[in-house]
C-alpha cells in the first residue's frame, strides 16, 4: 500500500492540472491567484470549489456535466486526490484542477471574488471543536474572502450533528436557505446534489443512513461584516 501511494504522489507531480502549497507561497505568493480564468482555465466561465474532495467524485461529476464552467477540488490527502486527478488526465477535461492544502490556505490561491460556489461534501464532523467544523463562523470568513457575494455553498453530510449545527449558523446570521432535508434521496429534489455520489456517501446509503443536504448563500450584508463565534449553547457545543 506504501508504495501504491508513492507511486501515486510521484504520479500527482506530474500533472499539469495538480497544484501544491510550498512553503515559499506564504512569502512569495501564488502564481495563479486572481488569475484562474485568464491564466489556466483560458475562460470566463464561473469557479466552484468542492473542500475535502476526497477522490473527487463531484470535481469530476460536476466537470463533465458542465463543460463550460470550471471546478477546482481541494484536500490535503494526495492519495485520494489522485483518483480525480487521473480521471481528469485520462479524459483530457480542461475544466478541472486539483490543489493539495489545507483549507484554511484557501485564501493564498484564489482572489476576493474570484470563486462562485463551494460543495461541502461530507466533511469531518469535529464534534469536540466548532472552530474546526468547516461551516463554523471561522471557515465562513475564509469563504467570505474568495466568494462572489450572494456565493452558494452547498453542504451533503450523513452526521445529523454537523446538519444541525449548520442550520443554527445559518439561523443565526439570517442567510437565505435555498434548500434543507434530512433526506436528501426521499426529497423529491432534482439538481447537482442528486446528481453524484461519493465514494463515502454510496457506503452509507448501502447502510441505509440518510443523506442530509442543504443550500445556503453568503449575502452581501454579510460578506461586508465579520462574522462572530456563536455564543456556547448546547445546541453547538
Amino acid at each position: 500500500m506504501a508504495r501504491r501511494k508513492l507511486a501515486q504522489f510521484a504520479e500527482n507531480e506530474t500533472f499539469p492540472h495538480m497544484f501544491y502549497m510550498p512553503y515559499e507561497l506564504l512569502t512569495n505568493g501564488f502564481a495563479l491567484k486572481g488569475k484562474w480564468k485568464t491564466d489556466f482555465f483560458k475562460n470566463d466561465h464561473s469557479i466552484t470549489l468542492e473542500l475535502g474532495c476526497g477522490k473527487g467524485e463531484y470535481t469530476i461529476g460536476l466537470a463533465r456535466k458542465y463543460p463550460n464552467r470550471n471546478f477546482i477540488g481541494i484536500d490535503l490527502k494526495g492519495a485520494r486526490m489522485w483518483n480525480g486527478a487521473k480521471i481528469a488526465q485520462n479524459e483530457g477535461l480542461k475544466n478541472v484542477a486539483f490543489i493539495r492544502t489545507k483549507i484554511d490556505q484557501i485564501s493564498h490561491f484564489f482572489a476576493p471574488e474570484e470563486i462562485s460556489e463551494i460543495w461541502l461534501t461530507f466533511s469531518d464532523p469535529q464534534p469536540k471543536y466548532e472552530r474546526r467544523r468547516l461551516t463554523s463562523p471561522h471557515f465562513l470568513n475564509l469563504y467570505r474572502s474568495v466568494l462572489i457575494s450572494n456565493g452558494i455553498i452547498h453542504q451533503k453530510t450523513d452526521n445529523r450533528e454537523l446538519f444541525d449545527y449548520t442550520l443554527s449558523v445559518i439561523d443565526y446570521f439570517k442567510f437565505p436557505l435555498d434548500f434543507v432535508s434530512y433526506n436528501l434521496y426521499s426529497s423529491g429534489f432534482n439538481g447537482e446534489a442528486v446528481d453524484f455520489q461519493t465514494f463515502y456517501e454510496k457506503m452509507y446509503l448501502k447502510e441505509g443512513i440518510s443523506i442530509n443536504y442543504l443550500q445556503f448563500r453568503l449575502t452581501k450584508e454579510f460578506a461586508e461584516n465579520e462574522l462572530l463565534v456563536l455564543p456556547k449553547t448546547e445546541k453547538n457545543i
